[in-house]
């Protein structure tokens, strides 16, 4: 009877421990899920999860641009952050080599989280980050708008400019809301007209070790006029987490078809995919997909 007694008890405390690991699993996963999609969706600002609905505005460095973008129907806030070259020494919007700009981060962070945008945010040194993220932490507290940090932190391919330092970066944004999309990506370049090499196993090995203990979601810049050699390999580095995405852009010489942005579409989850792309592009997917969808919807249904 005892024994009896002491078997259902571990039996019971046995699955008690499977629960409350699988609960803490399943917390830790919620934790760091890339959010973005679902607050854009809570706001009727799209009507499905997918990442090719969400529109960007590239280079929002002025004031001008600001004031611009925000009277838009733009979802995601793109913009560079230097410190600037003279006193006050104080985070700025600027893409180098300018060296000052019109509007601060201070005051362009209190004007975007008003109007519920999401927030992209590029650094090419280290200089500014460390003031930056507590700028951040201090001007977003108790909001929940989408937050992407973005640095090139590995050389990819034909990349010619220095990346940050990963581990320095990593350090320097780990306080960061748990909400925040750290946006990782490799320094690149193609020539137009020529046979550029995509992204090689050595390349997303690399990254992927880099990010396999984060404590945040992950989305990696990838190059769409390098993205026809590269399906192999970003297939593999997002089959490794579902903390991971992908945002492709495009340099304004690259050279690329639909057909090698749709592919993709049809190998991943569109929620996993987004398109940092000129309006017309970004656009031209969505629909073409959504076009597809229907025609496969009848083709299922007259059979």
């Amino acid at each position: 009877m005892k024994r009896t007694i002491f078997c259902n008890l571990r039996c019971s405390a046995s699955l008690l421990i499977v629960c409350f690991t699988v609960y803490a699993v399943w917390r830790l996963r919620e934790k760091v899920s890339d959010r973005t999609l679902q607050f854009f969706m809570d706001r009727g600002h799209i009507k499905r999860r997918d990442a090719a609905e969400v529109r960007w505005s590239h280079a929002v460095n002025s004031r001008g641009h600001l004031t611009e973008a925000l009277a838009g129907e733009t979802h995601m806030m793109e913009a560079d952050v230097i410190i600037r070259g003279h006193d006050p020494r104080e985070p700025v919007m600027a893409h180098p080599p300018d060296t000052d700009s019109d509007v601060t981060l201070r005051e362009w962070l209190e004007e975007v989280k008003e109007r519920e945008k999401g927030i992209k945010l590029d650094f090419k040194s280290l200089e500014a980050v460390s003031q930056s993220v507590l700028l951040l932490q201090e001007v977003l507290d108790h909001t929940s708008c989408p937050l992407w940090i973005n640095a090139d932190i590995l050389t990819g391919p034909g990349g010619q400019d220095r990346p940050l330092d990963p581990q320095s970066f990593l350090s320097a944004v780990r306080t960061l809301p748990p909400h925040t999309v750290l946006s990782l990506g490799w320094t690149t370049g193609s020539t137009a007209g020529t046979d550029n090499p995509g992204y090689s196993w050595d390349m997303v090995h690399l990254m992927e070790d880099i990010c396999r203990d984060l404590k945040h979601a992950v989305t990696f810049p990838v190059q769409a006029a390098l993205l026809s050699q590269s399906l192999s390999q970003l297939r593999w580095l997002l089959q490794q987490s579902d903390r991971y995405s992908l945002t492709v852009w495009t340099g304004q010489k690259d050279e690329y078809s639909l057909q090698d942005l749709l592919s993709y579409r049809t190998e991943f989850d569109v929620s996993r995919i987004y398109y940092d792309l000129p309006e017309s592009q970004r656009t031209e997917i969505s629909l073409t997909t959504q076009q597809n969808t229907r025609k496969s919807c009848l083709l299922f249904i007259c059979l």
